[in-house]
């Protein structure tokens, strides 16, 4: 075995041999980094993607009472367990029952029809005609209101339900050949006991509403 002279030199030497030994695990190191790296930039490129759902949004900001037409939607591809619940595939002709932001999914609770009532399903969902087309303006989806029936062979009226929250407030297109039915639809929640003297009253009588407290 070589003995090193004792001193400063000997110290030197034994320093480089460590300096060399670390110099080179270093580059090991960063090989094998380098190695992992680029491993795994290849098989980022290689994996195979992601399976998408096509689904359909809104391709601009829609309004409560649109009916959607084909241009009012555009697809947009949603990553497996990522697509929202209750997406519809036709919505084409669909009256929009609450408003939709632009590149928001359009889903059955949004439009008119059995799902309008999904947050409580003891109701169900009656459209009723009021003649008059301004008081059908100031109502809101949410809105409480108390429905009255006058008959208009005589002078009395009667309360045909109460309570019932408004839906949704599809827009019917204005007649101007006045031909056509007054005023406008508006869909409201009711309870089964309800339905029928609810549709009785919808044709017989003259049906107006006062927000209910």
């Amino acid at each position: 075995m070589l003995q090193l002279p004792a001193g400063p030199g000997r110290v030197h030497l034994a320093f480089r041999r460590v300096r060399r030994v670390v110099l080179a695990r270093r580059r090991l190191l960063a090989a094998l980094l380098a190695g992992v790296a680029v491993t795994a930039a290849v098989q980022a490129a290689t994996a195979p993607p992601q399976p998408t759902v096509g689904v359909l949004t809104a391709a601009r900001d829609l309004p409560a009472g649109a009916v959607i037409g084909s241009d009012d939607v555009a697809t947009v591809d949603f990553a497996q367990g990522s697509v929202p619940s209750g997406t519809v595939r036709d919505v084409v002709g669909r009256t929009l029952a609450a408003p939709v932001r632009r590149g928001e999914a359009v889903t059955d609770v949004r439009l008119v029809g059995p799902a309008l009532t999904s947050g409580d399903p003891e109701l169900t969902a009656v459209p009723v005609r009021l003649p008059d087309a301004g008081m059908v303006a100031l109502l809101e989806v949410g809105d409480r209101i108390d429905l009255i029936g006058t008959d208009p062979q005589s002078s009395g009226a009667s309360v045909v339900a109460t309570g019932v929250p408004v839906l949704a407030l599809p827009r019917t297109p204005v007649d101007t050949s006045g031909s056509g039915q007054p005023g406008g639809l508006v869909v409201v929640g009711a309870a089964p006991t309800e339905v029928t003297r609810l549709a009785d009253a919808s044709v017989r009588l003259f049906l107006t509403y006062v927000f209910s407290h």
